[in-house]
Order: C-alpha cells, then sequence, then structure tokens
C-alpha cells in the first residue's frame, strides 16, 4: 500500500491509456500518478496470529468483587439477609418465562424463582 506525497491519501489502482493500457497508482484526491506501475508491486502477506491469553477473557477475583447488578430487597433463605443481587435468565424454552436469580450480598448465596 502506497501513499500520496502531496496530500497523503491512499493510491488506488487505475488504467492508464498511452499508447498501451497499464495500471499506475494514482490519487483519488488530489490527482497525483506515480511513476511505478501498478502491476510490478506485488501484495505482502501478513498473517496475523492472535496468542490464546488475547482471545480468552480473564476475570480476576477483584473484578469479581464488583458487583453493577440491581438489587433487590428479598430474604436470603440461607442467612436471612434482606438484600440481594437480581438477573434473569432465558433457562427453557423461548415460548417460557425466564428465570430470575438472586445472590445474597451479604453471604453470596445464589438461589432462584422460577416465574
Amino acid at each position: 500500500m502506497q501513499f500520496c506525497p502531496k496530500c497523503g491519501t491512499r493510491l488506488v489502482p487505475k488504467k492508464q491509456s498511452k499508447g498501451k493500457t497499464r495500471l499506475v497508482l494514482a490519487c483519488q484526491k488530489c490527482g497525483y500518478k506515480s511513476k511505478q506501475l501498478a502491476q510490478k508491486l506485488e501484495p505482502i502477506p501478513q498473517v496475523i496470529e492472535h496468542s490464546p491469553q488475547e482471545t480468552i477473557t480473564i476475570i480476576g477475583k477483584k473484578e469479581q468483587k464488583l458487583r453493577v447488578l440491581p438489587t433487590i430487597r428479598i430474604e436470603c433463605p440461607k442467612c436471612g439477609n434482606n438484600l440481594a443481587y437480581v438477573w434473569q435468565v432465558q433457562t427453557r424454552g423461548s415460548d417460557e418465562s425466564s428465570t430470575q436469580f438472586f445472590r445474597c450480598t451479604k453471604c453470596e448465596y445464589t438461589f432462584r424463582e422460577y416465574s
């Protein structure tokens, strides 16, 4: 890939008819034409490899303690605390209601309620 020395725009292949038809690199913005023929340019193959660390998201202990879920007043069956985080998951068919999960803010016990 080459760029225009005048305006910095990417040069694109363009047919030029002077005697013989040939491909040259030209700027679409300012009209600059490269003297190098586009047919002689060879693309440089580049393989991008991702390491497993880039594709797997790891949630650390500090991030696990962050709570951004909404809370609701409901009694925990394990410790009796009256505040729990709440979220809903579609665990069954799409024509059935979703399952509501709760996690106690005190003992972190997770329980659910079917609608």
